[in-house]
């Protein structure tokens, strides 16, 4: 298989980010639809007692959400970089770039990347990396944008879909544990859409994995990007591949007390937010959703719609009688349609689900 040039792995960003952007404004019906909280007639607890404060990748986080990766490589990401560094800054939000692999080939891609640190140089900042890197180029990668926290990605259906993608998977999982073992900051390993299964993320536990984004499917859907860009073979048959975000955390359920979840995929609006972290995600990513207002609306705008997404989860706490994030998980949650199928069929507790809560007097 011919090796693309950096100029084609440029377009091919560009592509990814213009095609992303297309999606976002045609998003389908989500699963977190399928979740109901159960209404408690009192709230034993004030506005002032609510704390968003989260901990993941050995930090304190200002607010449980944050702008998750998909830009670098060309002249035209390294805009929106810039943009959603801003974002960060003026928020507090944590940031992941893009895949960095570009950077590794080409330095002159490099500055579409550090763009980021050098807009906001006291942030918490994630370099990006597919699975099939090695060590090396993993220090390298977090070298190059001062990174606090490194996030591996998982993208098999996107590389067989790709034209170009990689056929042959073999050294992901020991390349997971020597990165995670040796390198000098925290590792996160995410999904780019997909879904993650409890098998999945109890391989990665195996292997050291301490922070997992089971990033599911509802949000960008790279293999109908990749297959857009196929003169050859037609996968639109799997669009619909992997699982949702919700059935994901689903999935996870077994694990939140003993390693950090963090939710991303088809993350629309705060109660979205609100709902991943009650099935005990730490904090959830977006990418899509910032991108397009960034884009659409500009930096003061994608401000300014963190901050209602803060006060709005605030009174949505408030409702919930939820004085900070871990007791979101003692909410009582109802599934509906095949979001209790999929429970039911993946021997998924959804009685507990619904008998969580207890009144702190």
């Amino acid at each position: 298989m011919n090796q693309p040039t950096t100029h084609q792995m440029g377009e091919r960003k560009d592509d990814h980010v213009n095609l992303a952007l297309n999606q976002q404004g045609e998003l389908p019906v989500s699963d977190f639809d399928a979740i109901r909280f159960v209404h408690h007639s009192f709230a034993p607890i004030t506005m002032s007692d609510i704390q968003l404060t989260t901990n993941w990748a050995n930090n304190t986080h200002r607010l449980p959400f944050y702008i998750n990766g998909m830009t670098g490589g060309s002249t035209y990401t390294k805009d929106f970089n810039r943009k959603l560094a801003e974002v960060a800054r003026e928020t507090g939000l944590a940031m992941a770039s893009g895949s960095v692999s570009i950077a590794m080939k080409d330095a002159s891609t490099a500055d579409s990347f550090t763009i980021i640190r050098e807009v906001n140089p006291q942030g918490f900042v994630m370099a990006n990396l597919g699975a099939h890197h090695t060590l090396d180029n993993a220090r390298k990668a977090v070298d190059l944008l001062q990174a606090n926290a490194l996030q591996i990605h998982l993208n098999v259906p996107q590389e067989v879909v790709m034209p170009e993608g990689d056929r042959d998977f073999r050294t992901w999982s020991d390349n997971i544990a020597q990165i995670v073992e040796q390198l000098h900051v925290p590792v996160i390993v995410k999904e780019v859409g997909f879904g993650m299964s409890r098998q999945t993320i109890q391989h990665l536990m195996d292997l050291g994995v301490q922070t997992i984004d089971v990033s599911g499917r509802g949000g960008t859907n790279f293999i109908r990007i990749e297959n857009s860009r196929r003169d050859q073979l037609d996968f639109s048959l799997l669009n619909g591949w992997g699982q949702s975000t919700v059935e994901s955390l689903l999935e996870a359920s077994p694990f939140t007390k003993k390693t950090t979840i963090l939710a991303s995929g088809g993350i629309r609006h705060y109660l979205d937010i609100v709902k991943c972290l009650a099935l005990g995600a730490s904090a959830v990513g977006l990418s899509g959703k910032f991108l397009s207002t960034v884009h659409h609306e500009g930096v003061a705008a994608t401000i300014d719609l963190v901050n209602q997404w803060q006060e709005s989860i605030q009174h949505l706490m408030l409702m919930l009688g939820c004085p900070n994030i871990e007791t979101l998980r003692n909410t009582d949650l109802i599934l509906t349609g095949s979001l209790r199928d999929w429970a039911n069929d993946r021997q998924i507790d959804l009685a507990d689900l619904a008998n969580r809560h207890s009144y702190k007097r």
